[in-house]
């Protein structure tokens, strides 16, 4: 059966994604703002596996500036495409036309979808789809992407124009002058000149050198050609192409759309607060606060229900039928504190990451992120940074990984570079539980508080080294940006609901093979002793223990004792991925607490006579009234309703019962390297040398920030404030160093 292909092409944020899930029965990431699409993306239509549907990054033209717009460029120009649907806004009509009169010209089959029009019709815009249909020459469907219904029809469609492909014999006819040229080069450009002449005239770089290439036309044919319409037109060639195709647009919608007149929009009604010039920045701020007073006190209102019920059943009541089963104590540990004990940990954060990804989701899909990138453009740009890097940025709060390759939205290179390195600062999904865990052993009711400052902080890391990298690294002048505000619309429950389920799902599968892993191999060397022997939970003599301590003076001078090895781990596991370290902390502390006890972990028959199922069962399902009710009172931080007492005193007595180490430890995590997934996509995007100069400055800065800020607090050490300083102010000359360099020159 011969495979047949159909593209989803629009402008940015008019609902491709939307589409493509519909047409294919996909999941894809959707948002309510542009750029979330960085990739093409591919599925089976249902009900027809032999129509591949290829979902596009958003275009306004064929002129691709970003890499992904170079994406959706190059498949479209590659011929493999034998259907475009072109998914556009229909309360932007005219704009988004554009698009489509050069998709006509391309003389493929196409479907037009007018998307949003339940917007449309409360703008008081009303499109005869008939009308514009005899006008194009192409089948017009009007919809919601978000109506089943609506969906179906366009699979129907799809299917129907398959069996019968009909090019549109729709031509946008341009001025005499061009008609003129057009012409003279029509027989020496091959299949569709018409077409390959638009794009010169638009100056297209690849379409230039294709044809010099081929020996189809001369470089003094083509600046000839243009010179003639310019000297005719007195404008270059293609400010003639683009308003003879503006015009037309004119000419199509008003036969075709009415529109009354209505009263100021909600969304210009409400970005009349957001968006002020000085109450807009507050309210990002306000916001943010919100989400994360929503995700620790909510969310973590919940962590003592999932931590009681999971330890209950796969730690407690696992250990208990292996000792049942004599099973030997070596693989008791391993199976029950190892394997059990991951999944348990792994439980424990599933509430604050579901709230956190919910509530972005939320935030996504009302409209305001779009807006929080536009009034951060504004405070960027005043200190020469490129507004569109705080996109990517904004993507970083959720995961780091798809932050990175949200860079190529940038047309600039050196900004794209520059952003690459930023959005490590900011804090993911992942390190959240680390912030979480610590605030309840730590600091309390201020928990929130304390969550907020880092990830504020972050922020301002990234902002400085943006700026550091803008005026040594990546010298370059700052780059406007351009970006279309979406209205405002009320959140879809289901959307809500699917997107964090998915982001869930992805961030627990991943988060689980990793902790699990970890937490079995920690606990197996943490219960193994230098003679071979096992039980030795209290650290004192275990292998983990004695290769910790070797390394953990590295990092005394921001407050982490030999004594405080657990912790070091943590940051070394950390390296494979952030939620590791909730992992890591859980595990050794909690059997460093077990051994001082005198319980291994590891049930005898005292325990198995204690352990209840049913009321370990009922403690857990007890937590959660109990939590709910010191949200507002301001007694309820983050897991604290019902903590792992043994687990926090030993977290407590190891950092010196200071919140001061805690917060300097935590410090050293938002800033040090990302995971080796992040690390990896980082180089697919800047290259293996830029690569490992990020790392190397992560590295670094964490520990120089970290100390510096422990060292000040506690006042200790004048030399080693001075050396963290100096550490931090190094990297201005070697920047500015390697700047000079070939191999680190970033062209635009």
């Amino acid at each position: 059966m011969n495979k047949t292909t159909v593209a989803v092409v629009g402008n940015p944020n008019c609902g491709k994604t939307t589409l493509f899930n519909g047409l294919t029965g996909s999941t894809q990431h959707i948002g309510n703002w542009p750029g979330v699409t960085v990739e093409k993306k591919t599925g089976k239509l249902l009900g027809a596996d032999s129509i591949e549907v290829v979902d596009l990054p958003g275009i306004y033209s064929l002129n691709a500036v970003s890499e992904d717009e170079l994406v959706a460029r190059n498949f479209m120009l590659s011929g493999k495409t034998n259907l475009v649907v072109n998914i556009a806004d229909a309360s932007n009509l005219e704009r988004n036309l554009f698009l489509t009169l050069t998709l006509l010209e391309m003389r493929i089959p196409i479907i037009l979808v007018l998307n949003m029009m339940d917007i449309a019709s409360r703008r008081g815009i009303r499109i005869n789809t008939s009308k514009l249909s005899k006008a194009l020459g192409i089948p017009v469907i009007s919809i919601s992407a978000l109506n089943s219904d609506d969906i179906k029809d366009i699979r129907r469609t799809i299917r129907e124009t398959l069996g019968n492909e009909t090019i549109p014999n729709f031509i946008v006819t341009y001025p005499e002058s061009v008609e003129k040229v057009i012409q003279k080069w029509s027989g020496k450009l091959g299949d569709n000149p018409r077409f390959s002449s638009v794009l010169l005239f638009e100056e297209d770089e690849e379409t230039t050198e294709r044809i010099l290439s081929e020996g189809l036309l001369s470089k003094d044919e083509i600046k000839t050609g243009m010179k003639e319409i310019e000297e005719i037109r007195g404008d270059t060639p293609d400010i003639v192409i683009a308003e003879t195709k503006y015009e037309l647009i004119t000419s199509i919608t008003d036969s075709c759309t009415k529109k009354r007149k209505s009263n100021k929009a909600f969304s210009d009604k409400i970005d009349q607060l957001v968006l002020n010039k000085w109450l807009g920045v507050p309210t990002f701020l306000a916001v943010i606060f919100l989400l994360f007073w929503v995700v620790t006190r909510i969310g973590g209102a919940f962590i003592d229900f999932f931590d009681i019920l999971f330890g209950s059943i796969f730690v407690d009541g696992f250990g208990v039928l292996l000792d049942k089963m004599g099973i030997p104590q070596w693989l008791s540990v391993l199976l029950a504190n190892g394997v059990g004990g991951g999944i348990q940990t792994v439980a424990t954060f599933i509430p604050i990451i579901f709230t956190m990804f919910f509530m972005l989701s939320l935030l996504e899909d009302s409209g305001y992120m779009a807006r929080a990138s536009y009034v951060m453009d504004r405070f960027m740009r005043m200190i020469g940074l490129p507004g569109k890097a705080f996109v990517p940025m904004l993507v970083g709060f959720g995961c780091t990984v798809p932050a990175i390759m949200a860079t190529r939205t940038l047309e600039n290179k050196k900004d794209r570079y520059l952003t690459v390195f930023m959005t490590p600062f900011m804090s993911c999904g992942a390190r959240l539980p680390v912030y979480a865990l610590f605030g309840a052993a730590f600091f309390g009711r201020y928990s929130g508080i304390m969550v907020v400052s880092l990830y504020l902080f972050g922020i301002l890391m990234a902002v400085t080294t943006g700026f550091l990298l803008k005026n040594t690294l990546f010298k370059g002048e700052a780059t406007h940006f351009a970006m279309e505000l979406p209205p405002y619309h009320p959140p879809q429950i289901r959307t809500i609901m699917i997107r964090t389920w998915n982001r869930l799902k992805v961030f627990i599968t991943k988060a689980g093979q990793v902790i699990i892993i970890a937490v079995l191999i920690l606990s197996f060397f943490n219960s193994l002793g230098t003679d071979g022997s096992f039980g030795n939970e209290d650290g004192e003599n275990s292998v983990l223990a004695e290769i910790s301590r070797t390394i953990t003076p590295v990092f005394t001078p921001m407050g982490i004792e030999k004594e405080n090895w657990p912790a070091t781990v943590g940051l070394i596991t950390g390296i494979f991925a952030k939620e590791a370290i909730v992992g890591t902390i859980n595990s050794l502390y909690g059997q460093i607490a077990a051994g001082e006890s005198g319980n291994t972990g590891t049930a005898d028959m005292e325990n198995n006579e204690a352990f209840s199922l049913s009321e370990s069962l009922e403690d857990a399902f007890k937590s959660i009234p109990r939590a709910l009710s010191g949200i507002f009172g301001g007694n309820a931080a983050v897991g604290q309703t019902n903590p792992k007492d043994n687990t926090f005193t030993a977290m407590q007595n190891s950092f010196g019962n200071d919140w001061v180490r805690a917060y300097a430890y935590l410090l050293f995590v938002l800033i040090y390297i990302p995971c080796v997934a992040a690390m990896g996509a980082m180089i697919r995007e800047i290259g293996p040398k830029f690569g490992a100069l990020a790392v190397v400055y992560l590295t670094v800065l964490a520990w120089s920030v970290a100390t510096l800020f422990y060292q000040i607090a506690r006042g200790h050490s004048i030399l080693l404030m001075g050396l963290s300083i100096g550490l931090v102010l190094m990297f201005i000359p070697v920047f500015n160093l390697l700047s000079g360099r070939k191999s680190f020159t970033v062209m635009r």
